[in-house]
Formats: C-alpha cells, sequence, structure tokens
C-alpha cells in the first residue's frame, strides 16, 4: 500500500479538504504551494494558519504531516495575462473560457511538485481539482490529469500517482466531504481560515467564510455552503 502522498496545498476550501483527506488516508503526508504573482496571495498567509490548526486540533493528523515546500513561481505572472494575476476585471473569453484561467497553471504545478515527490520519495501527488463546480479550466479536467500522470511517471522513470478525490464531487459535497473527515473542528477551519475569493478579499466573514462574495469563486462557495446547510436541515 502507497503510504506518502505530496498534496498540492493553496489555502483554498478545496486543497484544505483534500489535504484532510490525504492525513486520513496516508501515513506521511506532506505539501506544497507555489507563489505565482496571484492576485488572491493572501492565500499563502492562509495556508500557514491551516497548517497550525490541523497540527494543534488534530494530534494523529499531526503525527503524519510533514514538511511544506513553498515554490517562489512569480515567472508564471509575468508570461500570463489573467484576472488572477492582474487587477482585471474578471470576464468571459472568446474562447469560452473565465479570464481568470492562468495557461499551463497546473501543469506547471504538477510537474514541479512532481520533482518534489521524486526527490522526498513520495508516491502520490493529490490535487483539489474538479471538474463538477468549476470554472471550465482544461486543466482541471480529468482526462488531462490522466494523461499528466502517464507523462510523469515515464518522464522521470518513477510512477506517481494522481489523486483528485474532488473530481466528481460539487461544492455542497465538497462541505460534506469536510464534515464527515473532521467534523465541526475541520469545518470550522476551512470556514474561518481557507480563502477562495479571487480578488483576496478578507474583510468580512460570512456564513461560508471570507470573501468578496460576488466573484465566481466566492458564488460557488457560497452556493455549496447553501446547499449543504439545506441537507442537513433535512
Amino acid at each position: 500500500m502507497t503510504s506518502t502522498a505530496l498534496v498540492l496545498f493553496s489555502g483554498g476550501q478545496d486543497s484544505t479538504t483534500c489535504l484532510a483527506w490525504a492525513l486520513q488516508r496516508y501515513e506521511r503526508v506532506e505539501t506544497i504551494g507555489f507563489d505565482y504573482g496571484q492576485r488572491h496571495a493572501v492565500e499563502l498567509i492562509c495556508r500557514k494558519d491551516i497548517l497550525a490548526a490541523l497540527r494543534t486540533q488534530f494530534p494523529v493528523w499531526a503525527t503524519k504531516l510533514g514538511e511544506d515546500h513553498m515554490l517562489d513561481m512569480t515567472l508564471l505572472s509575468t508570461i500570463s495575462d489573467t484576472a488572477m494575476t492582474s487587477g482585471r476585471a474578471i470576464e468571459m473569453e472568446k474562447n469560452g473560457l473565465p479570464n481568470t484561467f492562468v495557461p499551463g497553471r497546473n501543469l506547471l504545478f504538477f510537474t514541479y511538485a512532481a520533482a518534489v515527490a521524486y526527490r522526498r520519495e513520495l508516491k502520490v501527488l493529490v490535487g483539489g481539482m474538479c471538474e463538477t463546480d468549476y470554472s471550465g479550466y482544461p486543466d482541471c479536467r480529468d482526462n488531462t490529469l490522466k494523461a499528466l500522470q502517464v507523462t510523469l511517471s515515464l518522464g522521470m522513470d518513477h510512477p506517481l500517482v494522481i489523486e483528485t478525490p474532488l473530481m466528481w464531487l460539487d461544492k455542497r459535497q465538497t462541505w460534506e466531504m469536510a464534515q464527515d473527515l473532521g467534523g465541526t473542528a475541520l469545518l470550522e477551519i476551512v470556514r474561518e481560515k481557507s480563502h477562495t475569493c479571487y480578488v483576496g478579499d478578507r474583510s468580512t466573514l460570512h456564513e461560508w467564510g471570507y470573501g468578496c462574495g460576488s466573484c465566481p469563486a466566492c458564488e460557488l462557495r457560497l452556493n455549496g455552503y447553501e446547499g449543504f446547510k439545506k441537507a442537513a436541515a433535512a
């Protein structure tokens, strides 16, 4: 049984839930984050708060939670022209994708994560990509990541597995997964400490968490939380 994993951990709702999933499943779990000049760079601060909270509130997970790696990938923002890496208004492009799509981002993230995993002898890469409630990003799709798993394994002559526990879940189910994994304590960590808002707004704590409340990421998170609460009350 594979017992080690490296989680692509941004500090958002999805990656926080995936980190908890990995800690429940594997004996040793490390995390990796990327500074790519993102507009919502506040998530990099949230990462540290989440890791500290998990260690404090989940002693069993704390024994499994290993090193955190942070990579400087700010070059990505210089070759991108997106609303995720600049102050542009969020809108749809002619190709049908939102201008928050950063071309090649997840492909690069997994490639660099695979290099770290190779050095650290970690067998599984875990990402919070989802093809159900998402913005249509092609590098979040299941087929993309299956192909990437084969490419990385062949290119490094080192078997790697890419796990995406949220791939076929909507945001309501993601909230439910967090509750199933860590109960109220994990739900509160996700709600209060994770960051999803594209514009980096942490001025107001809503029932579903911090955010502007109007960007696509906030709308998905809000709708998922409302569905979660409704299902719980039924």
